[in-house]
């Protein structure tokens, strides 16, 4: 449903109040370039979606009276954060003021307002509804937590993923409390990435906060097997899932990983097991992949080595490790998905595009997850620099083309079950 008229600008005041400014039309941010938006790439906020305030940021608008782009001075800028699921075509615009602090790790989505209602830019890439907001009642979540902590009072993982649950709010281990679809398995207190943007670790110069604590201990394989054969068992269309934004890199522990695999498989042929990594040991992954697993995603930024290498800054390992992990992984007939952070202005530039064409091709991958990019738009320019006279396909441009030339991918957001995987 697209909006009757081009939806206004919206700016906050220090407390968060929320106003919209008449006189400007809200635009988005496509790499380093203000844009206006068109029609068609507006859709009503997701329910589930957040609002923030920018501190020390003005929010850029477009004026329709002197056709030019304008600075909103009546307060700060506002930006979306889109619910799960949903992929952004626009960030929101802004001029940052010389004593701004740094943003969080989330992502800014383009917002505006008409009487009709909120509007952002995004589209659904993804129809599961295993996060959407309205599928969780906090309630059920606390009741399954302590149902299940009281019935295994020694297992260290299901107290970590209570902690996840019920302070976090983590989707992931909110529905593992509610015995269904996807279900964390974290294990590596340690990581061999030094991610910009890492949601568990930030060193002091970095001037953000990590959004959640990463686990302290590793688990053993028998915590962890525990854990994924009563969910296995019980969930309906099932995964279990190695590598958590509570922890470092799994691969780090692939030995205590492999066990457990072999132990849940002792015990059940049911549902997924599936690994979420940085790909960069080779040899672990063949191992893995020869105890049983069944799906690996590999994030990654770019596809292009130098904006992978700048983001990820890799502690020995390099990118081709990370193309042979997944080449490995499809020669052991493993489902490999790209968590792809997507970036208006980076990942549908030109370059970006025609490297992702022939990364599909060498590598045989099955799936792209379009997850947005959590972090500080201009603190990821300063590291990973724009393009000079950059050429944007559009992000839903983008994901069509590929779709066409490349029907076997398989398109999404989430990590999918037996029936994406196998076709049953």
């Amino acid at each position: 449903m697209f909006p009757s008229h081009a939806p206004y600008l919206l700016y906050a005041d220090d407390k968060g109040n929320i106003f919209e400014d008449t006189s400007l039309l809200a635009v988005g941010r496509v790499g380093a370039d203000t844009v206006q938006i068109a029609a068609e790439d507006y859709i009503p906020l997701p329910e589930g979606s957040d609002f923030f305030h920018l501190p020390g940021r003005r929010g850029v608008g477009w004026d329709a009276k002197t056709q030019a782009f304008r600075e909103c001075q009546k307060g700060w800028a506002v930006a979306a954060f889109v619910a799960p699921a949903y992929t952004l075509t626009h960030q929101a615009a802004w001029v940052t003021g010389n004593d701004a602090p740094r943003l969080p790790l989330y992502a800014y989505a383009a917002i505006g307002w008409t009487e009709e209602g909120f509007y952002t830019t995004a589209f659904r890439i993804d129809p599961d509804i295993r996060q959407d907001c309205n599928q969780f009642n906090q309630l059920y979540v606390e009741k399954g937590a302590k149902r299940m902590l009281k019935a295994n009072t020694k297992n260290r993982l299901l107290k970590h993923l209570s902690n996840c649950a019920l302070v976090y709010l983590c989707p992931a281990a909110r529905n593992y409390f509610l015995n269904r679809w996807e279900a964390p398995l974290p294990t590596s207190p340690s990581c061999n990435s030094r991610c910009m943007g890492c949601i568990s670790f930030q060193p002091k110069d970095h001037k953000i906060t990590a959004t959640q604590n990463r686990i302290t201990f590793v688990p053993t394989p028998e915590e962890i097997a525990e854990i994924a054969v009563a969910h296995l068992e019980i969930a309906p269309n099932p995964v279990v899932s190695f590598g958590q934004g509570c922890e470092g890199e799994p691969l780090l522990q692939w030995e205590t990983m492999r066990d457990a695999i072999l132990l849940i498989r002792s015990q059940t042929q049911k549902g997924i097991i599936n690994l979420n990594t940085n790909a960069s040991k080779p040899q672990a992954v063949e191992a893995l992949c020869k105890a049983g697993l069944q799906s690996i995603r590999v994030s990654m930024n770019s596809v292009q080595e130098p904006n992978y290498l700048s983001y990820y800054n890799p502690v020995n390992y390099t990118f081709a490790d990370v193309v042979e992990s997944i080449r490995t992984a499809r020669k052991n007939g493993v489902w490999v998905s790209i968590n792809y952070f997507v970036f208006p202005g980076y990942t549908d530039e030109a370059a970006e595009v025609d490297a992702l064409r022939r990364f599909i091709v060498r590598n045989d991958i099955n799936m792209i997850q379009w997850r947005n990019f959590n972090i500080d738009p201009e603190w990821y320019a300063e590291i990973v620099k724009p393009v000079e006279q950059p050429y944007y396909f559009g992000m839903k441009k983008l994901v069509d083309s590929i779709r066409e030339t490349f029907p076997e991918v398989y398109h999404g957001y989430f990590n999918p079950g037996r029936e994406i995987v196998f076709g049953s």
